[in-house]
């Protein structure tokens, strides 16, 4: 039997697909390239929750009902706010979502942890939330909820490229969560905190700020590619390199980097990490000839979080932002087509009857 569920289907969905072969993510049949230039974040929510959270849903329906949510949201801070502060912001997210009520919809839980994030990481620094601004799109806002002050616009059309692409990916291990409290018919509320629960481990959602952690330490190597070798020679992981799924260049990744790249001097450390991808190009032909480990999307999203302002420790709390329109659908999915997600287990402990 495949470890970790590799290979078994577990549910027929509509959402998305995955081609490995042509390194490509289609969102209900649109191309990543295509949802970047032409949907942003809100059209996106708007194209994977139509006909489950309502009919004909479009992108400025979708981003005027967050807007409104977003005050709502700010509103109810107190209720939970000063429970969370001396927590992680780990910790203070699921307080964030644990407030929320079981008829809270799809709209009122992406409002709500996107009110959540910056409030969180402002009160860890000894400062007052910032009300949001309803007529501003997700990311935008959350950048002004953040600092206090508008946005640069490269800045903010960055951050809805990268929640854009990293909207829906799949039966990953936070979505199949947020399918099975779903299958059981438990509120949407349920769903999207199993989900943030099983997104907080460092093999998923946790992962992104470690792999700046990698570029520090590279950065001050005076010999790149014998250092990566020793690494590698070790058994040692690169942080930000290899995927799962993806054997070649992730295309969340490209998108995130032509973002990058349209924010010139702006973008940090691009140039750097261009040069550290080919050192282990280098570095891993010399210890496994044959086999490769291209950057993935990890890597960029840590450049791009960097570059627009998102403290590291809270990488993964605005990764979370912009996955939660997928969470959500898997859950609607699951609710409206699905049954109860029971598999079978094979016992292999001490010998019985």
């Amino acid at each position: 039997m495949a470890t970790g569920l590799d290979g078994v289907v577990a549910a027929e969905t509509i959402l998305s697909k995955t081609d490995q072969a042509k390194n490509m993510v289609w969102v209900r049949g649109v191309d990543l390239p295509t949802l970047a230039a032409r949907h942003g974040f809100e059209g996106t929510v708007a194209l994977l929750w139509d006909g489950f959270a309502g009919e004909g849903l479009t992108r400025s329906g979708v981003q005027g009902a967050l807007g409104v949510a977003r005050m709502q949201a700010f509103e109810s801070l107190p209720s939970w706010l000063g429970h969370a502060t001396s927590r992680s912001l780990f910790e203070g997210v699921r307080h964030a979502l644990s407030s929320q009520s079981d008829g809270a919809t799809g709209i009122d839980l992406v409002a709500a942890l996107t009110v959540a994030v910056p409030a969180l990481v402002r009160r860890q620094a000894g400062a007052q939330p910032v009300a949001p601004n309803p007529n501003l799109g997700t990311a935008a806002d959350l950048l002004h909820m953040l600092r206090g002050a508008a946005p640069d616009a490269a800045q903010a059309g960055a951050l809805d490229t990268y929640f854009t692409v990293m909207a829906e990916s799949g039966l990953n291990a936070s979505s199949f969560a947020a399918r099975i409290v779903a299958s059981t018919r438990a509120s949407l509320t349920d769903a999207v905190l199993a989900a943030w629960c099983a997104f907080t481990g460092p093999l998923h959602g946790g992962a992104p700020g470690p792999t700046l952690d990698l570029l520090d330490e590279a950065a001050t190597q005076p010999d790149l590619e014998a250092w990566l070798e020793a690494k590698l020679r070790a058994g040692e992981r690169l942080m930000g390199f290899g995927h799962r799924v993806f054997q070649g260049n992730d295309p969340r990744a490209l998108e995130m980097r032509r973002s990058l790249t349209a924010m010139g001097p702006a973008a940090g450390r691009l140039a750097f990490a261009e040069t550290l991808e080919r050192a282990v190009a280098v570095a891993i032909d010399r210890v496994k000839p044959g086999r490769k480990l291209p950057p993935n999307v990890e890597i960029t999203a840590a450049l791009l979080l960097d570059a627009v302002g998102i403290p590291r420790d809270a990488f993964t709390l605005a990764f979370a932002v912009g996955r939660s329109p997928g969470w959500i659908a898997h859950a609607l999915e699951q609710q409206k087509t699905g049954r109860l997600i029971r598999p079978a287990s094979t016992y292999i402990g001490p010998p019985v009857g």
